[in-house]
């Protein structure tokens, strides 16, 4: 239910409408519905529509692409938002419109879905044995050493069903890729994947192989190449299993937003990722630039004291 204090508002903007704009009913109703959505949104981060800033504006848009609505719906969101801060203003409810220069749906590079931190960590403990049969028991680590290396080396599923042995150098603590157009990248290991994959290798791969030889890191049973449809199915059930559905792709977007998150440089997350030009990972950039303002605001002397 809407605050008491968004209540109001909408009820002021909707008379507004109805009286001043002689809007017919469905327009108003699907402004109210817009609307309300967006008092929602704002009330889980304790503001009000009264006091909304533009940031909050952008997040809620990014929120919606990120829910998969299309642009066009985004769009009359934006445009039902654009009108109630117009009527606040001349109304003098407010001094600051927080829609201003907020670009068009159309402009908007959509920042792919990234799991949270505790999600991670849910869906890369989520493989186990579905029995105690030796190469049940050997699948789960497998997957568990798949995810462990998505997350960690943020690869493409086509890169990590192509990673061979002999491009695997645990004892550097780094993978050898091929990526798109078959370039090839260097990219590290942290300590946990390393741990992970090393027992994998030690432990599972040997029975899955069954005797068998292949040149590929991770195997399917009786040394079979893993096809991309079952790396799919693998990362899905382990993030069904972890309560939050998932694939290879947001692993690889996860590890890239944590790493801008922590102060990475786009530079150094373009070559982890393999983008080919810096323009495509500048997705991450609004990231850098929060974390930036955070830093700032943190440690800035002036940042929050009032002139004098």
């Amino acid at each position: 239910m809407p605050s008491e204090a968004n209540s109001r508002v909408v009820s002021g903007f909707l008379d507004y409408l109805r009286i001043e704009k002689g809007l017919a009913l469905l327009t108003i109703s699907a402004y109210t519905s817009d609307i309300g959505q967006f008092a929602e949104f704002l009330e889980e981060r304790k503001r009000l529509l009264s006091n909304a800033r533009r940031e909050d504006v952008k997040d809620f848009i990014q929120q919606l692409f990120g829910n998969a609505m299309d642009g066009r719906s985004v769009g009359r969101k934006l445009s039902a938002l654009r009108h109630l801060y117009k009527y606040l203003l001349l109304d003098k409810k407010i001094s600051y419109d927080p829609t201003l220069n907020i670009d068009s749906p159309k402009q908007w590079k959509v920042l792919p879905k990234s799991l949270a931190h505790a999600e991670i960590e849910s869906v890369l403990q989520a493989p186990r044995a579905t029995s105690n049969r030796k190469e049940a028991e050997a699948l789960a680590i497998r997957d568990r050493a798949m995810l462990e290396m998505f997350y960690a080396a943020a690869l493409r599923v086509s890169e990590i069903i192509g990673v061979k042995l002999e491009d695997l150098k645990l004892e550097l603590g780094y993978v050898l890729v091929r990526g798109k157009g078959d370039k090839e990248r260097i990219v590290p290991l942290g300590r946990a994947s390393q741990e992970i994959v090393a027992g994998y290798l030690k432990n599972s791969r040997p029975v899955l192989a069954a005797g068998k030889s292949s040149p590929f890191l991770f195997l399917g049973r009786w040394a079979k190449k893993l096809s991309r449809q079952r790396v799919w199915q693998m990362v899905s059930a382990a993030s069904m299993a972890a309560g939050r559905h998932a694939s290879p792709h947001m692993l690889r977007h996860s590890c890239a937003t944590h790493m801008v998150e922590n102060g990475a440089d786009l530079r150094t997350v373009q070559t982890i990722l393999g983008h080919a030009d810096i323009s495509t990972t500048q997705i991450y950039t609004h990231l850098a630039l929060d974390r930036l303002k955070n830093v700032y605001q943190k440690h800035h002397p002036r940042a929050r004291k009032r002139a004098g």
